[in-house]
């Protein structure tokens, strides 16, 4: 299990922040939502490059280290493998510090998928078995390798029952980090000189 060392304990607090941040916000429009990307940016940067901010986020938001901004919808119905495609496009900017990204998944017990002959026949167990759970997932990552996320439960749709950890959702995280690496040219999906052009602050 990852530990938070005395070096990176603040970053892995802004970083669990904002995940918290963002899933509550996603969670505010309710369920059966595509995946959606959001770009973390240091709050004081963010401030001093633009600050027509200032007035949208307050003293008290100006507290919180990082900023998620939304960078949009990825095409509905995407799988994992879909999804690191698109991710594997997207190159950051020098300014974002960290990317977090919130999907929706069914999960089924590892007895389930063990049981599955093919694709086909584990989709249709998505669909109807009654172990089955509808989860929601935040994933986010700092360029530093910090790490974090956060999962909720459709059958248990509360602030209080989210769970939350460094190690909660390890692939998607790893997903994620990939937008770092470097890389010679920027695909047709790369996020070039800033946030893209739908970029939204959260509320």
């Amino acid at each position: 299990m990852h530990e938070v060392g005395p070096d990176n304990t603040a970053s892995a607090n802004a970083l669990g922040q904002a995940v918290i941040e963002i899933e509550r916000h996603v969670s505010s429009a309710g369920w059966d939502q595509p995946a959606q990307l959001f770009a973390l940016v240091p709050t004081d940067e963010l401030l001093a490059a633009e600050p027509r901010l200032a007035a949208e986020l307050g003293a008290d938001d100006a507290s919180q280290p990082l900023t998620p901004v939304a960078q949009g919808e990825l095409p509905g119905g995407m799988d994992d493998e879909h999804l690191a495609d698109a991710l594997a496009r997207i190159e950051w900017p020098d300014g974002v510090s960290g990317c977090a990204v919130a999907v929706e998944r069914i999960v089924l017990p590892a007895t389930a998928e063990s049981g599955a002959d093919s694709d086909a026949e584990l989709a249709r167990l998505a669909g109807s078995d009654p172990r089955r759970h509808e989860v929601r997932m935040v994933a986010a990552v700092l360029r530093d390798g910090d790490r974090f996320g956060a999962v909720r439960l459709r059958t248990h749709d509360e602030d209080s029952a989210v769970l939350t950890g460094v190690d909660l959702v390890p692939t998607l995280c790893q997903v994620l980090s990939l937008t770092f690496e470097p890389s010679t040219a920027g695909g047709p999906g790369s996020v070039q000189g800033g946030t893209s052009d739908n970029e939204e602050k959260l509320p």
